[in-house]
């Protein structure tokens, strides 16, 4: 039975889960409640994913991962000149919130173009494809945070 209910196969009864919680030593309850370690997920900088990508352009996601929250903050340095190149549409629902934090960042959304300074901010809904450019002397830097939806898988 105990395989079974591993596996998804079958759903334990409350007997069975008394049985189980004996044979562990803890009380029933601790079976069935909710993780408390899982309100609060660290990630401390060093583990933080560095990219360097073609072009000499750097991205840093901040962020923790959780699963079933497709959100990501992500730092983003552009050197001069760099053009970071366009991401594809996400789907319906996704939505991108940016901050520029020093130089100057060259935006497009859709077919709109908008340059953006330090301290200047956007949203857009992210079901459109857009880019990141710095057209500047100097370096660019700037924030993404991001709610990226995910298609939902056909039903079976």
């Amino acid at each position: 039975m105990l395989s079974s209910v591993e596996r998804g196969r079958k759903a334990p009864t409350v007997v069975v889960l008394a049985r189980v919680a004996e044979g562990l030593g803890v009380p029933l309850a601790r079976l069935v409640e909710e993780s408390d370690r899982d309100r609060v997920i660290v990630r401390r900088a060093a583990a933080q994913d560095v990219v360097q990508e073609p072009g000499g352009w750097r991205r840093t996601v901040l962020t923790p991962v959780v699963p079933g929250v497709n959100f990501e903050w992500v730092h983003t340095t552009l050197p001069p000149g760099c053009d970071a190149g366009v991401y594809p549409a996400y789907a319906p629902g996704s939505h991108e919130f940016v901050v520029v934090d020093a130089g100057v960042l060259r935006l497009s959304v859709g077919d709109e173009v908008i340059d953006l300074g330090p301290g200047d901010s956007v949203y857009f809904s992210a079901d459109v494809v857009h880019g990141y450019a710095n057209p500047g002397e100097v370096p660019c830097s700037y924030h993404v945070a991001a709610l990226i939806m995910r298609p939902r898988r056909p039903r079976r």
